[in-house]
């Protein structure tokens, strides 16, 4: 039927058009943005498990963030156990020398200077221990704690080791001395035992940073994860974008024809009317 009032190969012809605008648009859309999935209303539901997943990530930041504190904090617990355990050998050379009986008076009280001088860098070691305010040799702390989860409900634990004189595990009193003879005989087994005890708690602290690092890395390896995996789901694969792009401008260039031809059919019937 031939018709000035309805054009129906016009409306089809426009519908077609309109909908190869709209593809034309998002296709635009995907690759000034490089991405398939913006927004929500690209595709709510990719979208949604994309936000969740990136949320995973932003608590993975600070998940990492925690570990690397936890690692400095107890890496310098360590530096200062370490310190320590060489402060006692020297302190064991200290008193094996005192014990000598030959030793004049001069020479005993010489040794005994140095031994009380290098007894009180311990306690120095032990005060200034601390990272981002927090020690874990001088008592202070019993454990510290790292988010390992990125709920925050998981956590990994160190456990701090008290390192300061006339306690535990290094047993010299902060008054202790070799001063004689008998002391010096006596001093050599208390620092003995200190050095043994020490090098114990060196052990339980470098277990504890190990947990840490280990953590860490794990948690740097599943972001990687993570982001690839948000990658896969709402990145736009660009080759696949260029195509459709160059298709879409065809089309659009086919439907301008088409509907211009379609809008020049009702002139068709001036031919009835010569």
């Amino acid at each position: 039927m031939l018709s000035v009032n309805t054009n129906v190969g016009a409306m089809a012809a426009l519908q077609f058009l309109n909908q190869t605008q709209t593809d034309l648009q998002m296709t635009q859309s995907h690759i000034n943005s490089g991405l398939k999935v913006a927004n929500a209303k690209d595709n709510g539901a990719i979208f949604a498990i994309a936000q969740n997943m990136r949320g995973n990530v932003a608590g993975y930041a600070a998940v990492s963030d925690s570990l690397n504190r936890g690692v400095s904090t107890v890496d310098v617990a360590i530096s200062a156990g370490q310190s320590i355990s060489d402060l006692l050998n020297e302190l064991k050379g200290k008193a094996l020398a005192a014990s000598d009986g030959s030793l004049d008076t001069a020479s005993r009280n010489a040794l005994n200077a140095d031994f009380t001088a290098l007894r009180d860098q311990i306690t120095t070691i032990v005060q200034n221990a601390s990272f981002n305010g927090t020690n874990l040799v001088d008592g202070s702390v019993a454990n510290y704690q790292a988010l390992a989860s990125a709920d925050g409900t998981k956590k990994i634990t160190a456990f701090g080791q008290t390192l300061s004189l006339s306690g535990s595990i290094v047993t010299i009193a902060t008054t202790g001395t070799i001063s004689t003879q008998a002391k010096a005989s006596t001093m050599i087994a208390t620092v003995n035992s200190s050095i043994q005890n020490i090098n114990a708690s060196l052990a339980r602290l470098s277990s504890g940073v190990k947990k840490f690092t280990i953590q860490a890395t794990f948690v740097s390896k599943l972001v990687d994860t993570l982001n690839a995996g948000i990658g896969n789901l709402v990145d736009a694969d660009m080759a696949v974008e260029s195509a459709r792009l160059q298709s879409l401008q065809v089309k659009q260039q086919l439907g301008i024809q088409a509907l211009s031809i379609a809008n020049s059919a009702p002139s068709i019937t001036l031919s009835l009317f010569r």
